[in-house]
């Protein structure tokens, strides 16, 4: 089990089916959606600003979520797949997105719906990443517009790590 940490006299809003996996940290003004997965060694710091993130979301190992205190929160939408190593910093992440392993959002950048962020990609301060687009790159740049008919692969990635985290809470008999 992870963390859940006080910070300022604000508690961490866990919903119900969450995963928080074993060295994961929750601090502050955090609130995750049900059926979410927070997998090994993550840190979603929410001591300088707000943090949202929705329902049936997938951050796996070793993510960053921070804030600034005079930036932007840090959104996230539902059935969201943040890859491994990535750092979310003051970013709006709409529904369906899958950022990749090793990706950098920066504060105040959008992520629109079925959009990927290629992996090790950064996307710069006030990016704006329209819905179904793929950026990689340093800094990011877009590469591709998907149609509707292609997001469905990537989109439901999120899925996996749904049954996977049900497997790891009934290991811990919950």
């Amino acid at each position: 089990m992870g963390r859940i940490i006080r910070y300022n006299g604000i508690e961490p809003e866990i919903g119900s089916g969450v995963f928080l996996a074993e060295g994961s940290f929750v601090i502050g003004d955090v609130k995750i959606g049900k059926n979410s997965s927070i997998w090994f060694n993550t840190v979603i710091r929410g001591d300088l600003n707000s943090i949202r993130i929705g329902e049936n979301v997938s951050i796996q190992d070793l993510v960053l979520i921070h804030v600034s205190r005079k930036g932007p929160p840090a959104i996230i939408g539902d059935n969201v797949t943040i890859g491994h190593k990535a750092t979310v910093h003051g970013a709006k992440i709409s529904n369906n997105v899958l950022v990749g392993m090793g990706a950098i959002l920066l504060d105040g950048c959008e992520i629109g719906e079925y959009s990927v962020i290629g992996a090790g990609a950064v996307v710069t301060e006030g990016m704006k990443v329209p819905p179904y687009t793929l950026v990689v790159g340093i800094p990011a740049k877009p590469k591709k517009t998907f149609e509707r008919s292609e997001v469905e692969r990537f989109s439901n990635f999120y899925k996996e790590y749904l049954l996977l985290k049900e497997e790891y809470l009934r290991m811990e008999g919950k």
